[in-house]
């Protein structure tokens, strides 16, 4: 097999066409064995790997290979997806682990936590909590309960990015970030101050009174409602511009699997985040690209919305390339104002997101600003430089 191709080679998407084909039928929850086997007879297996690599569905090519005869793929790019899912099976078993542990720590605590998105997700979506690459934990912890939990992520070993000293002095960051020394484990803790993207403030209080238990293996997490979940992920995905692939696999396999959604429910929870623009994006982009069956209802709804397909257009122009061709900085913020939407509600937003300081702006070297003002004065600029660099590194 030849040498993997380098990543940065994903700025030119048109040599990627043929195994962005296959990436597409792979992730697809009704995806066809026969017109994949015909798609990889012309796709390269290095360039493939990178591309599916990049776009976080590895775990997809894998198991859409499953059905497939062996000369498929050569044997030794059959043999390197099966290390890198191996690996990553290794990660989340670790990572899942890991999480009960904590929710048992919480519980002892009283301090009351839902998961979001990883394992719980993945089982969810996929009926594995192993088949889904993750490389972090997300919890939704109450404002009131942070001081506490971060406590208790440093009693457990973990190293607190942002300090007790900024939670005392009221200082809101994108969020509460926990890593483990010289391991993988990473835990974000969000609440409805740090979840910035969502246009209108998250009801917490109305996620957790409708919160739900998802099993993992023999233990029961607590998680958000389905249809609360799918809002999330949207949201998620419109916040990254939907640069990779992951993201839309996870829309559609939820749809494809939780047949019972409730979609009344589901509209209800987007319109109160103000994020219904984003929730057809999503769905729009699930059964455009992966093929996904929605309720004729909700695709007659999803189709009528044509500033989300106008929104669609523009991210498949650079969806390929798995953000190594971003839109750049006038359009993002451009794309920021079309996916709210609102001739008032749209610049707010978009000014919000702009002027509201996080942890990269009021911490250096781990000392904290005390000036509000110069915090806020301090973020457009800092994300200017920051968004006008190009391509990823």
């Amino acid at each position: 097999m030849a040498k993997s191709a380098p990543p940065d080679q994903l700025t030119d998407v048109s040599s990627f066409r043929n195994e962005w084909s296959v990436l597409l039928e792979a992730a697809s929850p009704s995806h066809n064995s026969s017109r994949l086997a015909q798609l990889l007879r012309s796709a390269d297996a290095s360039r493939l790997i990178v591309l599916a690599e990049e776009h976080g569905v590895i775990g997809h090519l894998v198991a859409s290979l499953s059905g497939l005869e062996e000369d498929a793929l050569h044997p030794q790019a059959r043999q390197l997806l099966m290390d890198r899912q191996r690996a990553q099976n290794f990660l989340t078993l670790r990572l899942t682990a890991e999480l009960i542990r904590l929710l048992q720590r919480f519980s002892s605590e009283d301090i009351a936590a839902l998961v979001v998105k990883g394992p719980v997700l993945a089982m969810r979506a996929y009926g594995d909590p192993a088949r889904r690459g993750y490389g972090d934990l997300d919890l939704l912890v109450r404002q009131r309960d942070i001081r506490r939990a971060t406590e208790l992520m440093m009693a457990a070993g973990y190293q607190a990015a942002v300090p007790l000293g900024a939670i005392d002095a009221g200082k809101i960051p994108g969020q509460y970030l926990f890593s483990k020394p010289d391991t993988k484990l990473l835990v974000e803790l969000h609440n409805d101050l740090t979840l910035r993207y969502f246009p209108r403030r998250l009801p917490i209080e109305e996620f957790f009174a409708r919160q739900v238990r998802v099993r993992l293996d023999a233990h029961e997490a607590p998680a958000l409602s389905v249809e609360d979940e799918l809002v999330l992920i949207c949201i998620h995905g419109a916040k990254h511009f939907w640069e990779r692939l992951i993201w839309i696999a996870d829309v559609a396999a939820l749809v494809a699997r939780q047949s019972s959604m409730d979609w009344e429910r589901a509209a209800q929870s987007a319109k109160t985040v103000g994020a219904e623009r984003m929730l057809h994006t999503g769905l729009r982009l699930a059964t455009d690209l992966l093929k996904v069956q929605l309720p004729e209802r909700v695709s007659a709804a999803v189709r009528s919305n044509a500033a989300a397909a106008k929104l669609v257009e523009r991210i498949l122009s650079w969806l390929p390339s798995a953000g190594y061709a971003p839109p750049g900085l006038v359009e993002r913020a451009v794309f920021r104002l079309r996916m709210r939407g609102g001739v008032f509600s749209a610049p707010a937003y978009l000014l919000r997101l702009s002027l509201s300081p996080t942890e990269e702006d009021w911490q250096t070297d781990k000392q904290l600003s005390g000036n509000l003002l110069l915090d806020v004065l301090r973020r457009p600029f800092r994300l200017a430089r920051k968004y006008s660099r190009g391509p990823r590194e």
